[in-house]
C-alpha cells in the first residue's frame, strides 16, 4: 500500500458519502483537520501516514469494510457495489485461461465454459474471476485462491496483474517495469525468476482488484 494511494482512498471514501475529508474526520469523531492536505506530509516533506485507529474509525462511521477500502487503495475509482450486495461474475481456473475461446482479443470474458462465482460487485461490468494454480505468487496468493480481475482498472508499475502472452500463456504476476518496448513481470515467490517480454509479446494485462483467500 502506497502513501498516495491510501490518501486517495480516504478522499474517495469521503466523496462517496457526500463529505469533504474534514467532514469525514468529523463524522468519525476525529479532529476535523486529521485528513487535511497539510497533515499528509511533515514540514520537511516526509510522508505522514494515517493511523490504523483513524482508518478503523472512518470505516465504522461509513459502514465500509476493509475489503472495500482496500479496493479503493488498489485503484478502484468508486466504492465497490459490495456495500449494496453481491453479484455473480464469470469464473475459470488459471490453467484453463490459456486455452482458446475464453477471452476475446481485448481480454474480455467470452464464449462458453465459464462458471459463475458470487463476489463483491465492482463498477467494471467486464470483471472476471480466476482460480489460482501453482505457487509462484505465494505467500500472497495460494493455490485455490480466487482473484477478481478488472479490465477497466488502470495498470501501473507495482500492481498485481493477470497478463496473457501471444503464445497463449495466462499468468498472475506483479508488474515491475514497463516501457514502450519492454515489460517485466515478477512472481512474489522469490524461487521464481522475473520474466521479461517485448511489449508486443503481451496481448493484454489487467489489474487484480480483489482476492478471496
Amino acid at each position: 500500500m502506497r502513501h498516495d494511494d491510501i490518501w486517495r482512498a480516504i478522499d474517495t471514501l469521503a466523496a462517496e458519502h457526500g463529505l469533504s475529508p474534514s467532514g469525514l474526520a468529523r463524522k468519525a469523531g476525529l479532529d476535523p483537520t486529521s485528513f487535511n492536505m497539510s497533515k499528509r506530509r511533515t514540514a520537511d516533506g516526509k510522508l505522514r501516514w494515517p493511523s490504523t485507529e483513524s482508518l478503523a474509525k472512518i470505516l465504522a462511521a461509513t459502514g465500509a469494510g476493509m475489503e472495500e477500502f482496500t479496493a479503493l487503495v488498489t485503484g478502484a475509482r468508486a466504492m465497490p457495489e459490495s456495500r449494496k450486495g453481491r453479484t455473480k461474475i464469470p469464473l475459470i481456473g488459471m490453467a484453463q485461461a490459456g486455452a482458446e475461446g475464453y477471452f476475446d482479443d481485448g481480454g474480455y470474458p467470452a464464449g462458453a465454459g465459464w462458471d459463475e462465482v458470487e463476489m463483491p460487485a465492482t463498477a467494471d461490468a467486464n470483471a472476471y474471476a480466476l482460480t489460482i494454480s501453482g505457487d509462484s505468487m505465494e505467500p500472497v496468493y495460494r493455490e485455490g485462491d480466487t482473484i477478481v480481475v478488472s479490465p477497466a482498472a488502470p495498470v501501473r508499475v507495482g500492481d498485481r496483474v493477470v497478463a496473457r502472452t501471444t503464445e497463449g500463456a495466462v499468468m498472475a504476476k506483479q508488474l515491475v517495469r514497463r516501457t514502450a518496448s519492454r515489460i517485466e513481470l515478477a512472481s512474489l515467490n522469490p524461487a521464481y525468476p522475473d520474466l521479461r517480454f517485448a511489449a508486443g509479446d503481451i496481448l493484454w494485462m489487467h489489474r487484480i482488484i480483489w482476492a478471496s483467500q
